[in-house]
């Protein structure tokens, strides 16, 4: 019964996680020119900072486990090569370009699936992975510009689906074992720290631009990392991680509206018919018909 009530709220999680980090890219952007590195590790310290209570928490209750620990570590390395190296791609290339080339995550999650069996996207997840690839090269493609800096961003953009496909697939493995604000407590603060011996070793200063760009980190801490991606962990709980991050390719659609909104950069013509057909293939991903509560009862017992 209770398993059945959070598949029922997967889609309600998935909409308004996605929703919140579409304002990651616009807190980025107005944050500059504090330094890429610098913002990352900001925006992971004070998430660490505010969930290390909940973190404590739970290993005094017993619910951290030695293998949870490593895992959540493992992910905060991740972390910090997703943040580190999107934040950088922002300020090499449009939001658009950027933040369509991050999400290209659920294709890589694909690609694993189909090579260990495990998460193997069924029809209707290969129907909505080929829909959303159409609606992101329409977008991207309506962005990219031909430069060695635009080359440079995108190739960040690339490295940070990776990194985040990681992510996803270490927090999935945990399933129901998984403490969510424990493990992106720890996550958040083995990310900052890596982050934080990088920007020193790159002799980037860790001081933000002025108190305004500061205000937008914490904007981003608060609304694309405590609530987006805390939601989105929660949701590989009960869920295939091929699920989220085909849910996450609504960031792009997001992020580009609100660019053209607050940031003055167009999106018209084709940039409208990507983030149509984008959002039709986050729709088809996200919605659970009766069925496949079944088919993840088989996966799961499967794996077990």
């Amino acid at each position: 019964m209770v398993e059945a009530e959070q598949n029922r709220l997967v889609p309600v999680a998935l909409v308004v996680g996605v929703t919140a980090i579409a304002f990651a890219a616009i807190f980025f952007r107005l944050a500059a020119p504090t330094h890429p590195l610098a913002m990352s590790c900001l925006r992971l310290s004070m998430a660490s900072a505010l969930l290390s209570p909940l973190v404590v928490r739970a290993w005094r209750r017993g619910r951290l486990s030695s293998r949870q620990v490593r895992a959540a570590a493992l992910a905060g390395v991740m972390y910090a090569v997703h943040f580190g190296a999107w934040v950088s791609s922002l300020t090499l290339t449009s939001v658009a370009s950027s933040v369509t080339l991050v999400t290209a995550t659920p294709l890589l999650l694909a690609i694993v699936g189909l090579a260990t069996g495990r998460d193997r996207p069924d029809r209707r997840l290969g129907v909505a992975l080929s829909l959303s690839l159409v609606g992101l090269a329409i977008i991207g493609g309506q962005d990219l510009a031909i430069s060695d800096d635009a080359l440079l961003g995108d190739g960040l953009a690339i490295l940070g689906a990776a990194a985040m496909a990681g992510y996803l697939l270490i927090a999935r493995d945990l399933g129901e074992e998984l403490d969510v604000w424990a493990f992106s407590g720890i996550a958040t603060g083995v990310g900052a720290l890596t982050l934080a011996a990088t920007t020193v070793a790159a002799g980037v200063s860790l001081e933000p631009a002025s108190m305004e760009a500061f205000g937008f980190i914490v904007l981003a801490t608060l609304v694309p990392q405590l609530i987006g991606h805390t939601l989105l962990t929660w949701c590989l709980r009960v869920t295939r991680p091929t699920v989220v991050g085909i849910a996450t390719l609504g960031e792009p659609v997001g992020s580009s509206a609100l660019a053209w909104v607050l940031l003055g950069e167009a999106l018209e013509g084709w940039g409208v018919v990507g983030c149509a057909v984008t959002l039709a293939a986050v729709f088809i991903a996200i919605r659970r018909p009766r069925r496949d509560a079944a088919d993840d009862a088989q996966e799961k017992a499967r794996s077990a």
